[in-house]
């Protein structure tokens, strides 16, 4: 499979450069972040196209370090309670290293933050249950939002495994109503480590005449 580190000159477009730039960031350091910057990154997420313009994102933030702490171990749980019961064999290993590729075997419980790495700043990003085409606009929102962050000089990474905070034993205290789903979260703060461009894909593009 043809792969290659996407690295044209993009700096004549800022919004390139900032796409080419960001990065999913698992360090954070420990400053707080402004509610007035958390606020344009929720504006930009707001500014996503959704379905029939429907804009069914919710936005649940958490700031507080051992509220987030708390959540993050809950959830920690929960997905391993998850991945022992619904996968057998050699899937529980293949699905274990893909979902906790930062992490060492059996390191899940020891460390503070397991889920969130250490960020100030926790998103869920929920929609109501029976729009079909939530998934696809929150992905667009998050996109947006981890742009932003990115362009104000903060740091992010989208988290899948929020999901699981529905099967907490504190989800209630999110105060997300019944009739919405939380489906992933976009973790922010100031990062403390500069990953690597990943290679990138490049014979997937088919044009149809």
């Amino acid at each position: 499979m043809e792969t290659a580190a996407i690295s044209e000159d993009v700096s004549c477009s800022e919004t390139l450069k900032t796409i080419y730039e960001r990065r999913a960031v698992r360090k954070y350091k420990q400053i707080p972040v402004d509610h007035e910057l958390i606020t344009k990154v929720l504006d930009a997420g707001r500014m996503a196209p959704s379905a029939i313009n429907k804009q069914p994102w919710k936005f649940y933030i958490l700031t507080g370090s051992e509220t987030i702490k708390a959540f993050s171990k809950e959830i920690a749980k929960v997905t391993a309670r998850t991945f022992v019961k619904t996968h057998s064999g050699t899937d529980v290993l293949k699905t274990a290293i893909h979902v906790f590729h930062m992490l060492k075997e059996g390191d899940l419980f020891k460390r503070p933050d397991p889920i969130f790495h250490g960020a100030p700043v926790v998103v869920f990003i929920a929609a109501p249950r029976d729009n079909e085409w939530a998934p696809i606009d929150i992905g667009m929102c998050a996109q947006n939002m981890m742009l932003a962050a990115k362009a104000l000089g903060l740091d992010s990474c989208p988290v899948g495994l929020a999901k699981y905070v529905e099967q907490t034993r504190i989800f209630s205290r999110l105060q997300v109503p019944l009739s919405e789903q939380v489906y992933m979260a976009v973790i922010l703060g100031y990062g403390d480590e500069t990953p690597e461009t990943h290679q990138r894909i490049r014979n997937n593009a088919f044009f149809i005449e």
